[in-house]
């Protein structure tokens, strides 16, 4: 079930009366009733996998609760890496490792017909595995107490709001919500819906628009030049932002809604100054997961210099096949790698640089030249935009190979871009969307940009529960109607469903 549908559109109103009006005791049968409703509309076998995930880590939570050390806890730790790992790699991996050794083969001269599973990837299957796994490693380690009421923990694994495309739930976080009773609270339901209609405009407004021009341009990349590969390429960019960034924000808001709390997953992430910041504003629910079970694990940043970078370079490489099966996901996690490694390799360098630049700047003090006598104050400021322009762009790069259909297309993507001038610049607009259909991606990026610097300082839905009541609700309907005359109702999924 989509949440750009009609279906989802019934479905959630329903719920939500439904779970005010059910005795509080009996909540959790409703959700975990609705979430495998919810979860059953794609198809209903892989309901199959998702119990078989929740059964043995409650299992396994449960009989680790019973032993006194790690070493006999380890066995039903194991059980559940084995089984839930075994499943991911069944269903998302065993092709594209088969064929990857199949062509290897051959490019030695040797031929193998190697076998090939033909089955649909469960949605959502690699969000749940992480929430699951996350729990029985947090009990594994005495962090998190064994769950006892199956039901409870069911809902946990399939909570429907985060379900299928996150942010992925820490048990410490999520579990407790599930024990205290829900009371109806309206401004937390204001609150929620403020939050998915503004998913809703991310999603429908600017991604799934800007989606059209992007899938013209990246499907057939020998047919079109420079311009519209870079435009499709910065596209793309705010396009999977506004996709992902738009299913958290009404996954989030859903969740509110019912009176649970989900975690932040986006922060305005191309404001970062760095890849390093960038990843703690971007999909934070994965870059803390990575961090917290397999970062630190390998020994983190505390290990000599070179175990360091291998440590980083490894996890963004598992980061990139978490994201899709294909070597392209594969190079753009190595580049993710590669540019937090260059980033602590030049540390030191760019600091002496923007230092010079600081000495020169100073020089000019006491001099009656206009504009000389503001600029020491702003370098900082300087370097912030500086730091936040080459950022982005090291990022945008980096989106080439991940959307690309192939290696060979994403370099063919970057060639043409490379061979960038004034031929074609006149025809960028009339490519899949139009005029029209441009121009309002473009005004409605700017909008969400406008309102991403507005936040730096105030949050905006407490900002507009202060406004005047005129205001607040003109901005409301505005908002609505935007979606309803501009937004894209294609039903396309949102991109992190393949994942």
């Amino acid at each position: 079930m989509l949440f750009n549908s009609i279906h989802f559109g019934l479905f959630f109103p329903v719920v939500v009366a439904l779970f005010f009006a059910t005795p509080k005791q009996y909540r959790w049968v409703l959700l975990l009733a609705a979430s495998y409703y919810f979860y059953a509309s794609w198809k209903v076998a892989y309901l199959g996998l998702i119990l078989a995930s929740t059964l043995v880590d409650y299992g396994a939570g449960i009989l680790m609760g019973k032993q006194d050390s790690r070493a006999a806890r380890r066995p039903y730790l194991l059980l559940s890496l084995l089984v839930n790992l075994g499943i991911l790699f069944t269903f998302k991996y065993f092709n594209f490792f088969v064929g990857s050794a199949e062509a290897a083969l051959a490019s030695m001269g040797l031929v193998w017909n190697a076998p090939v599973l033909d089955v649909l990837l469960p949605v959502g299957i690699s969000f749940y595995t992480f929430q699951t796994l996350a729990y029985t490693i947090d009990v594994y380690r005495d962090q998190q107490e064994p769950e006892h009421h199956l039901g409870r923990f069911a809902l946990y694994v399939g909570f429907f709001p985060q379900l299928v495309a996150g942010p992925i739930e820490r048990s410490q976080r999520l579990l407790p919500q599930f024990r205290d009773p829900k009371s109806f609270d309206y401004q937390r339901v204001v609150d929620g819906l403020k939050l998915m209609v503004w998913g809703f405009f991310k999603k429908l407004v600017i991604a799934d628009r800007v989606a059209i021009y992007v899938n013209e341009v990246y499907g057939a990349p020998e047919m079109y030049g420079a311009w519209p590969a870079l435009v499709a390429t910065y596209f793309f960019a705010f396009q999977i932002y506004c996709d992902f960034s738009g299913y958290s924000d009404i996954a989030i808001g859903a969740a509110q809604v019912l009176g649970y709390d989900l975690m932040e997953n986006f922060r305005r992430p191309y404001h970062a100054k760095s890849v390093n910041e960038f990843w703690h504003r971007w999909h934070i629910s994965l870059s803390s997961w990575f961090r917290d079970y397999l970062y630190i694990p390998l020994g983190g940043n505390r290990v000599p210099r070179k175990r360091w970078y291998f440590n980083l370079f490894t996890v963004f490489v598992v980061s990139g096949l978490w994201h899709g099966a294909a070597w392209t996901f594969v190079v753009w996690g190595a580049l993710h790698g590669g540019y937090l490694i260059l980033g602590i390799v030049t540390r030191d360098f760019r600091n002496a640089i923007w230092e010079q630049i600081r000495r020169l700047a100073s020089r000019f003090e006491g001099y009656e030249v206009a504009g000389w006598s503001q600029l020491l104050p702003s370098i900082s400021t300087l370097r912030r935009y500086v730091s936040v322009l080459v950022t982005f762009h090291l990022v945008l790069f980096g989106w080439i190979f991940f959307r690309a259909n192939t290696i060979g297309d994403a370099a063919l993507i970057v060639n043409n871009i490379t061979r960038i001038g004034y031929d074609g610049l006149t025809n960028i607009t009339s490519i899949a969307l139009g005029e029209t259909g441009f121009a309002i991606a473009l005004l409605a990026i700017g909008f969400m940009e406008i309102v991403h610097l507005s936040e730096r300082k105030v949050d905006m839905r407490h900002f507009l529960t202060n406004c005047p009541v005129l205001v607040r609700w003109t901005v409301y309907y505005s908002l609505v109607l935007a979606i309803i005359f501009t937004g894209v109702f294609n039903k396309n999924e949102f991109i992190y469903f393949q994942f």
